[in-house]
């Protein structure tokens, strides 16, 4: 009987994570996955509390333009002053853990 050496997969078995972290990818991934989000979280909030971008601006008392920023999925500079001050106007706390 003859067997084959066939490659191995060396990521066969483990998990999407694993693989990320053994590229180099993983916080870069998890930066991006986590603003999108918060981004969504904002906006669904806005349409509860019936809030436009604008009125958002005005009661955070910042521009309407920081808040494109902030509502920008690909944008990841934001602020943590500027999440709790939106946050606080939707009725909402920030929090942020270590895990």
């Amino acid at each position: 009987m003859e067997m084959r050496n066939e490659p191995v997969n060396k990521h066969m078995g483990s998990s999407f994570d694993d693989f990320l972290a053994e590229e180099g990818l993983l916080a870069d991934v998890e930066v991006v996955a986590l603003k999108r989000v918060i981004a969504f979280q904002l906006e669904q909030e806005m349409k509860r509390s019936g809030l436009t971008k604008t009125e958002l601006a005005s009661r955070m008392e910042t521009s309407r333009s920081a808040v494109d920023r902030l509502l920008d999925p690909e944008n990841h500079a934001v602020t943590l002053r500027t999440l709790e001050r939106a946050a606080g106007v939707l009725g909402k706390r920030l929090r942020l853990e270590l895990v």
